[in-house]
């Protein structure tokens, strides 16, 4: 019953990570949103959620995970409410940002309170699996239960759904998880959230609104130089601070590093994927919120099928070759799209999409095996958060520097106007690079010489 209530929680915390993006050409026709405001209904979420999630497992092992979790459980429940009442786009962003506060309280807390829960190694193992294929299964339903609930109803719909789900998993959550807290839980490092935040959100806010501002512009430059200045403070203060809120001697692990950098672009890739294909099916070749999240129903199916191959396969020889399969299906898939166009037939669509969804589920397994490579066992939890958290910065910088890279080219025009085709081939492009990327670092972070560091970056974080 525990697992079932924590799987609950994650599958729509992960659903609305894709849900959302079947229904954003009626949002845009409903509240006359401009592009840059559909990028930011979907980056107010996942920036807000990136920003939060390590603080929000801290202070649950501090306070109680369970007292934690419920109030996560009704926040993103109110904010669903109010993101299904939002009069205005902007609102709707607003309310967006209250569902991940929520959101972020449920992840790593949900996951802590099955480690709490399961004693026994291999049902713990049993468990995280179940835990693992319910957020595959929340990106394969994401477009079809999206595209169903606009076509049938609304697009407030999406929204409507978490309500009930939400409270049933609250009166749940009382009645079968026990408390539990961390016997020495780490202090909140508030500076360090902060900085993270400020600087995540000005960076994100460079990208989406500075591509419509002339170049070298204060809209463009202050946020870019905010971001940076944010950045800097952050490694400079954690480096001083007694428990960092990410110790960036870490980082002196290729491994993890590695795994920090493909987690971003694996899935920017994705999220500019998302991003770019409902609009373009919804817009160029006109078809319904239902059949855009039929056509891209391969491509989650076979990521879905493929993860759980790629886990074997790391377990059998290493995180390498599903890396650089992975990244190389990432390129391939990516590259067969940079030629776009309303005609495009539906066969040539369909495989694009389905190698691009086997390269995905290929690359999102290894990647928390090879951030916890080496890491002492105290630090794996730090180090499987860095990965969740990069996870979701990629997903941000895919819509936004997607999104930026279409505004100039159809001139500010509506998002699902016909012509977005042509405008989403440099997307595409980099979509490639980002796939090239993925192998490059699948090689170089699985070598004896990242082994090696990582021993090293353990060694010290042991002796610290």
């Amino acid at each position: 019953m525990v697992l079932a209530i924590c799987c609950m929680s994650i599958f729509i915390v992960s659903l609305d990570n894709t849900i959302v993006n079947v229904a954003l050409p009626s949002i845009r026709r409903d509240l006359d949103a401009s592009i840059s405001q559909l990028q930011w209904t979907i980056d107010a979420y996942t920036v807000m959620l990136a920003g939060l999630l390590i603080a929000s497992g801290s202070i649950a092992d501090r306070v109680g995970r369970t007292k934690i979790f419920r109030l996560g459980l009704a926040l993103f429940s109110i904010g669903s409410l109010l993101c299904s009442l939002a009069p205005t786009a902007t609102v709707l962003i607003g309310c967006r940002m209250l569902q991940a506060v929520g959101g972020s309280m449920l992840n790593p807390v949900a996951m802590s309170i099955i480690r709490n829960t399961f004693d026994d190694p291999r049902e713990r193992a049993q468990a995280i699996g179940m835990w693992g294929a319910v957020v595959g299964l929340s990106l394969a339903l994401g477009p079809i239960v999206g595209g169903a609930l606009v076509a049938a109803l609304d697009w407030r719909a999406i929204f409507w759904v978490n309500v009930p789900v939400g409270v049933f998993a609250i009166v749940l959550t009382q009645r079968f998880v026990p408390e539990s807290r961390a016997p020495r839980p780490r202090r909140v490092d508030w500076l360090g959230q902060a900085l993270v935040i400020v600087a995540l959100g000005t960076l994100v806010y460079a990208i989406i609104e500075g591509s419509q501002a002339p170049s070298g512009s204060v809209r463009l430059t202050a946020p870019a130089l905010i971001s940076l200045a944010a950045f800097f403070a952050l490694v400079r203060h954690e480096r001083r601070h007694d428990e960092p809120l990410l110790d960036p001697r870490f980082f002196r692990s290729a491994p993890f590093s590695g795994a920090a950098l493909i987690a971003v672009l694996a899935f920017t890739a994705l999220g500019g994927f998302l991003f770019i294909t409902n609009l373009y099916l919804q817009g160029d070749r006109d078809l319904t919120p239902l059949q855009s999240g039929l056509y891209t129903l391969p491509m989650a199916v076979t990521a879905f099928v493929a993860a759980p191959l790629s886990g074997r396969l790391v377990g059998r020889r290493g995180a390498r070759p599903s890396l650089v399969a992975g990244g190389a299906a990432l390129a391939l898939g990516s590259v067969m799209l940079t030629g776009l166009a309303a005609t495009t037939p539906a066969a040539s669509l369909l495989l694009a999409y389905l190698i691009f969804g086997f390269g995905f589920g290929m690359v999102n397994p290894p990647i928390t095996n090879t951030a916890v490579s080496g890491m002492p066992g105290e630090q794996a939890g730090v180090a499987a958060a860095v990965a969740s958290t990069s996870r979701l910065i990629g997903l941000s910088l895919g819509v936004a520097v997607v999104g930026a890279i279409a505004v100039p080219a159809i001139g500010g025009a509506a998002a699902v106007d016909p012509g977005f085709a042509h405008a989403s081939h440099p997307g595409w492009w980099l979509l490639t690079g980002c796939g090239c990327a993925v192998v490059a670092l699948g090689l170089v972070s699985t070598t004896s010489w990242a082994r090696r560091t990582a021993r090293a970056a353990a060694a010290v974080g042991e002796a610290a």
